[in-house]
């Protein structure tokens, strides 16, 4: 004769197999053995506790995975996606391109207003991105064009892109991202035209950014708007990273250099009041430039590859421990 235990241990793997194994939901279970469905919730999660159900994922993510969980305890901002590509630059902004089209699909809601930035990596969002049902999207640049020349990495030409993909309301801001000296900024900024759009673009649930490093290969010192001379004068003040319309240093504090005057678009400390922010940013070479970022704390979501995220997550580590 058996004893009790062993009744309750038959029953539960009775239930398990039919809820695991046959597919039947809980209150289907439940009418069949003639207990409460919240009951059988009960048993499912005593089995768990029990070793009687050992839940196995197979997962080709493990190691992506754990550098995102790596680099959300070490930095504590929301959520980072880790996604493992082959060392070419094309290849690189695909792949993160794709990955942010699928994020924006879950995370985009009804009537949310999205601003984006300029720069190679948001233009592979667009060209990426598949068409899905939401209503009353609006589209909005976060800067001005970078240089004069046509290119389809611009704010506005990003916007235009993603915005088109969707079927979707754009703004377009008619403005160069950096002017020749502070006075035309300041008129600039307090244009009818263009001051709708800066203040639609504070107003954004939703930023799509990229984050520049500090160097001439950057998206602002290609685009030929900012000079030589600039380049250096901000390097000179330890500047680690551009950030929209802003330059941080390598620990993530804005600095107010002189050339900030000159720029049209969002400053960091105004990107901060939009609720999601989704930075996405790939290549070892930007790996200071991340960092500076996650450790001001200036985005909510981060978009890279495995050797990047390896990257930023060792020089982090090293550059804290010279200066412990």
């Amino acid at each position: 004769m058996t004893d009790m235990k062993t009744e309750k241990n038959r029953l539960l793997v009775k239930i398990c197999k039919l809820y695991y194994e046959d597919g039947c939901n809980q209150q289907e279970i439940a009418e069949r053995i003639g207990i409460s469905r919240p009951h059988v919730s009960r048993m499912l999660a005593a089995a768990k506790a029990e070793g009687i159900v050992q839940i196995s994922i197979k997962n080709p993510y493990s190691a992506e995975q754990q550098m995102e969980q790596l680099l959300v305890d070490t930095f504590g901002i929301q959520d980072v996606v880790v996604v493992d590509t082959p060392p070419d630059e094309q290849k690189l902004y695909v792949q993160l391109g794709r990955t942010t089209a699928v994020l924006l699909e879950s995370i985009l809601k009804d009537n949310d207003i999205v601003g984006v930035m300029a720069g190679r990596t948001i233009a592979a969002i667009g060209d990426e991105l598949e068409f899905f049902s939401k209503n009353n999207l609006q589209f909005v640049p976060l800067v001005g064009g970078w240089g004069s020349e046509g290119a389809p990495w611009h704010a506005n030409s990003n916007t235009m892109a993603i915005a088109g993909k969707l079927k979707s309301k754009y703004w377009l801001l008619h403005a160069p991202a950096v002017v020749s000296n502070e006075e035309t900024g300041v008129l600039l900024r307090s244009e009818p035209g263009i001051s709708k759009v800066l203040h639609l673009a504070k107003s954004c649930q939703v930023a799509v950014v990229g984050i520049g490093d500090v160097s001439e290969r950057s998206t602002i010192a290609e685009a030929g708007h900012f000079s030589g001379e600039d380049l250096e004068s901000v390097k000179g003040t330890g500047a680690a990273a551009t950030l929209c319309a802003s330059f941080l240093d390598a620990d993530g504090r804005t600095i107010d250099h002189p050339v900030k005057k000159r720029m049209i678009g969002l400053t960091a400390e105004e990107l901060r009041g939009i609720p999601k922010v989704i930075a996405v940013a790939g290549g070892r070479d930007k790996a200071a430039a991340i960092a500076a970022v996650l450790r001001g704390k200036w985005v909510d979501v981060l978009v890279t590859d495995l050797a990047t995220a390896q990257a930023v997550f060792a020089f982090h580590r090293n550059t804290a421990a010279k200066k412990g």
